[in-house]
């Protein structure tokens, strides 16, 4: 009878264990499921719309919509239920994800930071740096229900659940997330490590500054003229992009590619205002072409194009917006030079923009910077639109799909 009776007992406490154990398990896989949206949804609004301050609900994120990327992660935690029950949102908060502590600091400060002039490794440390958004959802109000627990004197089981989602710099990019085919050598963006707002100067012939692209993966070369050409014309990338995979690249001029480009250009701007342009970025380690690993994106202006390189004298700009010198996107004004010399303009023009040229100096026509067939282009050092799934690295653009990473 008492062996009976202990028997009874423990196979109660087992049954307890395994019935509660796996409504529990359930609930609270629930909850990280909330939990998980919460951050997901918080981190996918952590900025406003164009990437110019942390989304407290004081700046509309779309021009319209107030709500904070708080009240986005808690509206979509709450959208779910755990066991018909809404889900409890305990803490919501915006911070900095560290991959290199593995750890989540809360920072409620709306302030962006500057990513350019700051390593990836730099901005991974920096705590004000806010790419994060933390959830815990719960069920304390309304317990977890026990069934065989009750016998045990359990009336109830509280549970909850954590989850952290960061948004990176954009990698994985959508279709018609970059805006022409051409893709840009990491090597042309940096300092050393560090992401630069100085001018680059794209003349694809090897010089690791850039090539054209067809986008695609799993090819070699984008000589195909004509694709290039419909491509320059088009709406940008037709197919997503993966980070960390090779795109084809293409080493040397493509006439017919750079004539559209060329006629857009002009189109566009007049001759008179910035192009800004997304393009993709990749690493030009062993030189451009025929295929290069994708590494990001690039925001940046086209500040001039050179068709002929004989025609100085016409061709030289004399008059061109100027580039933001801060990260509120706002031109400081207007250059401009009448000098019928098209050297004088050319050379006053570089100074101006300081573009550089192929000597380690400026781009002046003494140091052979007036070229044939030529783009040359600013990367943009103020804030601009989020673009892509996170994955890649910092050359000023945010992904605006982020990740679970805790």
């Amino acid at each position: 009878m008492v062996l009976m009776a202990v028997a009874l007992f423990m196979l109660l406490a087992f049954t307890a264990l395994a019935v509660d154990g796996g409504n529990l398990y359930v609930a609270r896989n629930e909850l990280h499921n909330a939990a998980d949206a919460g951050a997901l949804a918080g981190a996918r609004f952590l900025y406003v719309e164009d990437g110019s301050q942390v989304n407290d609900g004081t700046q509309p994120y779309d021009g319209v919509n107030y709500k904070s990327a708080d009240a986005w992660a808690t509206e979509a935690a709450q959208s779910n239920d755990s066991q018909n029950e809404t889900v409890e949102v305990v803490r919501v908060r915006r911070g900095h994800w560290s991959f290199t502590d593995r750890t989540f600091t809360y920072n409620p400060s709306v302030d962006p930071v500057d990513l350019a002039g700051k390593t990836t490794q730099e901005l991974d440390l920096d705590p004000n740096f806010i790419n994060a958004v933390e959830v815990v959802t719960a069920r304390d109000q309304t317990p977890v229900e026990a069934f065989f627990g009750r016998v045990l004197g359990f009336d109830g089981y509280e549970a909850s659940a954590r989850a952290v989602a960061y948004i990176g710099f954009a990698g994985k990019l959508r279709p018609e997330d970059v805006d022409q085919p051409i893709a840009m050598c990491r090597q042309a963006l940096l300092d050393g490590d560090e992401y630069a707002c100085d001018v680059g100067r794209f003349i694809p012939e090897g010089d690791q500054t850039g090539g054209w692209t067809n986008f695609e993966h799993d090819q070699n070369g984008a000589s195909n003229a004509d694709e290039l050409r419909d491509l320059v014309n088009g709406d940008g990338n037709p197919n997503e992009m993966r980070f960390g995979e090779d795109i084809s690249t293409n080493n040397g001029q493509v006439q017919s590619a750079f004539k559209a480009f060329y006629d857009r250009w002009e189109a566009e701007t007049g001759k008179q205002t910035l192009w800004n342009m997304t393009l993709p970025v990749v690493d030009c380690t062993g030189g451009i072409a025929p295929s290069n690993p994708l590494v990001g994106a690039v925001n940046l202006n086209v500040v001039w194009v050179v068709d002929k390189d004989n025609k100085i004298n016409d061709d030289a700009p004399r008059q061109m917006e100027l580039p933001p010198d801060d990260s509120d996107g706002v031109s400081p004004g207007t250059w401009t030079n009448n000098d019928p010399d098209g050297v004088t303009r050319w050379d006053d023009f570089v100074n101006t923009m300081n573009i550089s040229g192929p000597n380690l100096g400026l781009a002046t026509y003494a140091n052979d910077g007036w070229r044939q067939k030529s783009i040359y282009f600013l990367p943009s050092c103020s804030y601009h639109e989020p673009k892509g799934n996170t994955g890649g690295e910092n050359f000023g653009i945010l992904a605006q799909i982020p990740v679970l990473v805790d």
